[in-house]
């Protein structure tokens, strides 16, 4: 399968062999390619020996002597991303077969491909992967990968993803770990089906395969209020959260004596589901599951602290009175470190907002929409203050839109107070307390 080529940059290898948008990139060292995996890895090594379809439908043979891992400037057309492989298991607790219906398409796309947890780190479960799928991992070296384990149990993982195929992902990851394939694990933890001893059996069962397994990461199950028809779940409670995050501090005790890192990890949502604070910086580490919101608050204040230290402006921040919808789980803490780094003159107030989009159940900030926001903007709420600050965290990538597709316009035009929308770094919620924006 030849790839058209999309774009050759300027002076780089590709412009200088003559290579012209439009051709297209048909083998590399005789080998076909398949994707973009595939182009990375053959374009890393040299000499490489290209076979291109010029424009004209000349063949034509082109042999790169280079440095290693020196790019060739040339961009290919991938259909990889914008046709993801699907997840075919139906998770007892997948988020997705809890979306509110009638929202746009893009968000019911159930990935499960290995490709993007290379690229871009998506989690996958490896059931669609193949014998032969997975020799091509190895061969090309995929690693690190990230890998949605929950259970280790053969019959428990079965039943948690509706999967009968599902139960030999040991018998997977420790045919990684031989081939030298890097990967972190995550854990959808489920009061009831994959918590208590079933969940340190998981732990220590992915601990034996360190160092190939780098962490191990839980999260706790989210759950809408669409959920008719589906498995009977609950979410966790205080007394629960506290019970999980006792029961795996001796695992990491043990991990941290003996391999060197803690290795398991709780998302922050255990720690405000628990209501404890959050752990030190050292004990995330590298912050190596961010993604899986481990360690997000800890970073957060980092950034802020980071900001506060490197401050170079001698002038008063103007005064103004802001308020900042959040999530009802990180409310408090936001708070918290609103209060801590706001300058003189600055009033904050964080204003926990209810999910009714979703269900109460939901309490992230990721998860808010436009709706619920000005929802929870009533009179009195907003009496004090003289803006507001929204975290651009509730908006999709682009910046535009809403979970339930409001336009950021409408909601600026609909909001009772002035807008500024911030970063979700802790630099940029500095910089927004002392009224410098990007916006």
């Amino acid at each position: 399968m030849a790839h058209e080529i999309v774009h050759i940059e300027k002076g780089s290898i590709a412009d200088r062999l003559g290579l012209r948008e439009g051709d297209a990139l048909a083998k590399i060292n005789g080998e076909t390619l398949i994707d973009q995996i595939d182009y990375q890895a053959l374009t890393a090594q040299s000499p490489c020996v290209l076979e291109v379809i010029r424009r004209d439908g000349r063949v034509v043979r082109h042999t790169v002597h280079k440095e290693d891992d020196e790019p060739l400037g040339i961009t290919l057309s991938d259909t990889m991303l914008c046709n993801p492989r699907v997840c075919k298991n139906h998770c007892v607790f997948c988020f997705i077969d809890q979306m509110r219906p009638g929202l746009r398409k893009s968000l019911y796309v159930k990935d499960d491909d290995w490709r993007l947890s290379l690229m871009m780190g998506n989690f996958v479960t490896l059931t669609n992967v193949d014998d032969q799928e997975l020799d091509r991992i190895i061969r090309r070296h995929a690693s690190p990968l990230y890998v949605s384990v929950h259970a280790t149990d053969p019959a428990l993982r079965c039943r948690m993803m509706n999967n009968r195929f599902a139960g030999d992902i040991l018998q997977r990851l420790t045919r990684l770990k031989d081939a030298g394939i890097r990967f972190h694990c995550q854990i959808v933890v489920c009061p009831g089906w994959n918590d208590g001893e079933q969940l340190l059996k998981t732990l220590s069962d992915l601990r034996a395969l360190a160092p190939a397994a780098q962490t191990a990461a839980m999260v706790p199950v989210g759950l809408t209020r669409f959920r008719e028809g589906l498995e009977q779940l609950r979410p966790f409670t205080k007394a629960e959260a506290e019970a999980l995050l006792n029961a795996i501090a001796p695992f990491q005790e043990q991990c941290r004596r003996e391999l060197g890192t803690t290795f398991a990890f709780p998302s922050d949502e255990f720690f405000c589901i628990a209501g404890r604070p959050i752990p030190p910086e050292s004990w995330y580490e590298d912050f190596p599951q961010i993604e899986n919101g481990v360690g997000l608050l800890r970073r957060f204040e980092c950034e802020l602290e980071e900001a506060e230290r490197f401050e170079m402006s001698d002038g008063p921040a103007p005064a103004r009175r802001y308020l900042i919808p959040t999530g009802v789980s990180v409310a408090p803490h936001l708070m918290r470190m609103a209060e801590r780094f706001a300058p003189p003159g600055v009033s904050v107030r964080v204003l926990p907002v209810a999910n009714h989009f979703f269900g109460e159940t939901v309490t992230v900030t990721g998860l808010l929409t436009g709706g619920d926001v000005l929802a929870a903007l009533t009179p009195d709420k907003v009496a004090d203050a003289d803006e507001l600050l929204l975290c651009s965290v509730m908006l999709r990538h682009e910046g535009d839109l809403f979970l339930d597709d409001m336009h950021i316009d409408d909601f600026r035009r609909r909001a009772p107070l002035p807008l500024h929308v911030t970063g979700c770094d802790g630099q940029a919620f500095y910089d927004a307390l002392r009224g410098r924006f990007d916006d």
